[in-house]
């Protein structure tokens, strides 16, 4: 079992790791988990299967929720934490014809849900709206409704620029269209390649 000393240890540590990423929720594709499970296996902080397998045991996604609909009866959404956020996810998602199970999945990659998220690039807030990106949306990302309608404003624009392709879509979203459009899908990024699979996992 590990010591108190050893747990002062791995928290200088994380506090060191979490300095080194940036992290405030951002997005940014360094590996923070993965650094942060190789320091925590270290110190002996892991369950003996999470080691075994290299990484951190984490809470699993909270039930799925039903969001009522505004015409009556209810649609099942992913389950962000924050009903009030979910709510805000069904509206615009409504508004602008996007799947809100798809919003929703694309809110969690992004920032958790978190509206007080900011990237080391900038991006602001659940959506993760870069300030000219939602200058051009007609948004203010720091106004959490207007960042979700922003997000599922964007993703509408990304799925009709791609045929209704929800893979091509959600890589547009995280790399912007014009990549999607040279590789003619996915772009052979990294960072892209797993923000897609986690988007979709979600999703499907």
């Amino acid at each position: 079992m590990i010591s108190l000393s050893g747990v002062k240890a791995v928290q200088a540590r994380i506090a060191e790791i979490q300095q080194e990423f940036g992290i405030a929720g951002s997005v940014t594709g360094k590996p923070f988990q993965a650094t942060l499970d190789a320091e925590l296996k270290k110190a002996g902080a892991l369950p003996e299967e999470a080691q075994r397998v290299g990484v951190a045991q984490r809470p699993q996604s909270p039930q799925k929720t039903m969001v009522a609909q505004a015409a009556g009866g209810t649609v099942e959404a992913y389950p962000l934490a924050d009903a009030s956020l979910s709510s805000l996810v069904q509206e615009a998602s409504s508004k602008f014809g996007v799947d809100a199970k798809l919003v929703s999945a694309v809110a969690e990659v992004e920032s958790g849900g978190n509206q007080a998220s900011v990237s080391e690039a900038g991006a602001i807030g659940v959506m993760q709206l870069m300030p000219d990106t939602a200058r051009a949306l007609g948004v203010n990302p720091y106004d959490e409704k207007e960042n979700v309608e922003g997000g599922a404003k964007y993703l509408r624009q990304m799925l009709d620029t791609f045929g209704g392709d929800v893979k091509k879509a959600v890589a547009a979203y995280n790399a912007g269209p014009q990549a999607v459009k040279e590789y003619g899908g996915v772009p052979p990024y990294r960072e892209t390649q797993n923000y897609v699979n986690k988007v979709l996992d979600i999703y499907q």
